[in-house]
């Protein structure tokens, strides 16, 4: 119990609560969106009594439920007694933004009850003043666009939790089979010299010392290969930093036997200098011979 981590996502309607818990659900926590508070207490009791394995929650707790406000402070202050985990974070953004939003999305405001946007707005913003001055962390988004906002809350969440390392598969295939499903980059070899058309090497493959000094000799093989590592190491911090948790590359060429082979061996030799989270797998290697 003293080891779950629970964020509360609050604050005004229309501030990006929902791109929020999203980004928080990337990073690995267990999200709800609209969870009455009241019935918060029950939902921790189940989870102690299943033995869940979940210890990271992320809550979107609003006006859009009627008792909110009655009941947060109390609820929060026993379940904090209790040795829970918890942090506020209050959405917040300029009165100017949100109309705009509004008129963007013709959405009606949770709280205009026929006086129109503006007194709904204004309402809300009165109504949660307490709640925001007990916030842990106050957001105000008038300024960012939903990649923005998604960074900054990421930011802020992996602070709390250990930092979760990228796991990188590297998997080589043969067109002719089809390109794997589960790929996230793919990268075609099939211009680089072929080994299967040289006599002595036709019907070795691609881990094979000979046919990977003969793929590498050819100066495309050296050009490609400094500027995909180059790609590679330019990319995969980015990947990690939108909170991706596994990275598939994919490296083709026709049967899947020689080219794409040797080259997925020599990228997962160079990751794997770099990093001990990477592995290999050459999917078609046996199936065309």
């Amino acid at each position: 119990m003293k080891k779950t981590k629970i964020f509360v996502i609050t604050g005004l309607s229309g501030s990006g609560k929902t791109t929020a818990i999203n980004a928080i659900e990337d990073a690995g926590f267990f999200c709800i969106d609209n969870l009455p508070v009241v019935l918060l207490p029950k939902f921790l009791e189940l989870r102690r009594e299943t033995d869940s394995v979940i210890t990271k929650f992320a809550l979107v707790m609003d006006m859009r439920e009627k008792g909110f406000l009655q009941n947060y402070q109390h609820i929060f202050s026993k379940l904090k007694a209790e040795g829970y985990l918890f942090e506020i974070i209050f959405l917040e953004t300029s009165k100017e933004v949100l109309l705009r939003r509004y008129s963007l999305t013709r959405r009606k405001h949770p709280l205009s009850d026929g006086g129109g946007t503006i007194k709904g707005i204004e309402k809300e913003i009165e109504e949660l003043k307490e709640l925001r001055g007990t916030a842990d962390l106050i957001i105000d988004t008038s300024n960012y666009n939903v990649h923005e906002l998604k960074e900054v809350v990421l930011n802020h969440v992996k602070k709390a939790i250990p930092e979760r390392h990228m796991i990188l598969y590297i998997l080589s295939f043969g067109f002719k089979y089809g390109i794997p499903h589960d790929a996230d980059i793919v990268i075609d070899v099939r211009f680089l010299p072929n080994p299967y058309f040289v006599q002595r090497l036709k019907n070795l493959d691609g881990t094979h010392e000979e046919v990977r000094r003969y793929i590498e000799k050819w100066e495309e093989t050296k050009i490609f290969l400094d500027k995909y590592f180059d790609l590679l190491k330019y990319m995969i911090p980015l990947y990690k930093k939108e909170g991706k948790t596994s990275l598939t590359v994919a490296i083709g060429c026709t049967a899947g036997i020689h080219r794409s082979v040797s080259i997925a061996e020599l990228i997962y030799r160079d990751l794997k200098r770099k990093t001990k989270y990477v592995s290999l797998t050459h999917r078609d290697i046996d199936l065309d011979r």
